[in-house]
């Protein structure tokens, strides 16, 4: 296939698929590729009263996770932290206590960093049931660790450390605590001075939480979950937080994953490492540090399609496909875009540039 006409396919049915569904306000895609000579930028739809701009900051939802798990990799590397150490090492033993009981025992100091990095902690989510009480009351003081106690009290654990997969945003949000305590810095600070600031990434930052270091002149994407615009939530952001809660137009989030690709952020071992330590997320679907990886399924998913990076509540994404050196980046700002979105980068996106690469 001609590139011109792939491009075409994609700008087109891109448009479509906002078009065609009310509930998606706006929509936001970047697709570049060097080795096949690919830089495609799109928007599509309104954000409150102005037509969508290609370099309107978005908010990425879990993506954000591939962020917490980065700078996770970055502390590992500077020896603040290692994977294998137990969260009892940096979380207090207030919040500590009883954290994680299953059948009556209790595994809290068990858990470790890379339990909370593939998910595989047990401990139960505390992001989707908070969600209905800071849409109902956004001035919720709630605190990053008064959503951890909320888990606590009200998300029992799934199973012993260790042994299954169970996604949860507690998880990330012990993360962010640990990286706090490793550099003495809040969490949105450490994010911009390991990665925002090194990189050049001068209109990102952390939704409620810190200030981009240019204006970035354009408003925030408005984005939905449960039919709800959730941009000036400031409740919202505290539960989303280290799980989330990064802001970024598409060309800094391509930054981010051009550095991450290419050992600017991270050693290639330490990469390999957060990549193969995996639990199964789903179908074709294996979860390292942080990391989705999209892999073969014999007679449903061929090894072309195999990608690797994050994807959000809000039909967020952010993904690597090595086949044709290609980044893929965008959101569609609405809750029930989620599995939508990843659908649509893979036979939509990914599908026409491998017909260009071959």
């Amino acid at each position: 296939m001609e590139k011109n006409e792939a491009l075409l396919k994609m700008e087109k049915v891109f448009s479509r698929k906002v078009q065609r569904d009310n509930k998606v306000q706006n929509a936001y895609l970047l697709v570049h590729s060097d080795k096949l000579n690919i830089h495609l930028k799109l928007a599509e739809g309104k954000s409150g009263l102005m037509d969508a701009h290609p370099d309107q900051p978005n908010y990425m939802a879990s993506v954000g996770k591939l962020f917490t798990s980065t700078l996770a990799g970055i502390l590992y590397e500077q020896g603040k932290i290692d994977f294998s150490d137990s969260i009892a090492r940096f979380i207090d033993p207030e919040l500590l206590h009883r954290l994680h009981v299953y059948k009556e025992k209790d595994y809290s100091k068990f858990i470790t960093i890379s339990h909370l990095l593939n998910h595989t902690s047990g401990l139960g989510d505390n992001f989707w049931p908070l969600l209905n009480q800071v849409i109902e009351n956004p001035d919720n003081p709630l605190s990053l660790r008064d959503a951890i106690a909320w888990a606590k009290t009200n998300s029992k654990p799934k199973f012993e450390p260790g042994k299954k997969f169970h996604y949860s945003d507690t998880n990330y949000h012990l993360l962010a605590l640990i990286a706090e305590k490793a550099t003495g810095m809040p969490f949105h600070e450490v994010l911009r001075q390991y990665i925002f600031t090194p990189l050049g990434m001068k209109h990102s930052w952390m939704l409620h939480h810190s200030v981009p270091a240019e204006d970035p002149e354009l408003p925030v994407a408005e984005f939905y979950l449960r039919n709800t615009c959730l941009n000036n939530n400031r409740a919202y952001a505290n539960i989303d937080h280290a799980g989330g809660g990064v802001v970024a137009p598409m060309e800094d989030m391509l930054i981010f994953m051009k550095a991450l690709r290419t050992g600017k952020l991270l050693k290639k071992e330490t990469l390999a490492l957060m990549m193969n330590d995996t639990a199964r997320f789903a179908l074709g679907i294996d979860y390292g540090y942080g990391i989705h990886q999209i892999k073969t399924v014999p007679l449903f998913m061929p090894a072309k399609y195999n990608c690797w990076g994050h994807m959000g509540a809000t039909g967020s994404f952010l993904f690597f496909h090595p086949q044709t050196e290609s980044f893929i980046m965008g959101s569609f700002n609405e809750g029930s875009w989620e599995k939508k979105a990843i659908r649509f980068m893979l036979f939509d996106i990914i599908r026409n540039l491998v017909r260009v690469n071959d």
